[in-house]
């Protein structure tokens, strides 16, 4: 089993593999009886929305053997949610985040460093 702030970064990095948007990765340890961690990132359609999801499903459970417990929302909505207990995968159109603010609802939470792919030139 793959510890919460590993599985963290993995959902990140599968994220990124799909060129999701400003990618953050919240330590919510202490803040949330709910999670340890929160992954959010933005598509760019509701396609992008679709595809990252479906990505980091099939990138996790590839590569770390970890399914979400379940998931939230629809891409029609501008919102998904992966459940992987220890942590939350938060993917969103860029008005629902927005609206939401979910890094302002979270703001005490410690900004995780996680290493994006280059990306070529």
């Amino acid at each position: 089993m793959i510890a919460g702030i590993e599985l963290a970064k993995a959902c990140a990095l599968a994220a990124d593999e799909n060129k999701a948007e400003d990618i953050k990765v919240l330590d919510v340890r202490g803040l949330s009886p709910i999670t340890d961690f929160i992954v959010i990132c933005s598509g760019t359609s509701m396609p992008h929305l679709k595809a990252i999801m479906r990505d980091i499903g099939t990138n996790v459970q590839e590569k770390h053997d970890e399914q979400p417990n379940s998931s939230d929302g629809n891409p029609d909505a501008r919102w998904v949610v992966l459940d992987y207990v220890d942590v939350m995968v938060h993917i969103m159109l860029e008005d629902m985040r927005e609206l939401y603010a979910l890094e302002d609802l979270w703001e005490s939470a410690a900004l995780v460093e996680w290493e994006a792919k280059e990306t070529e030139k």
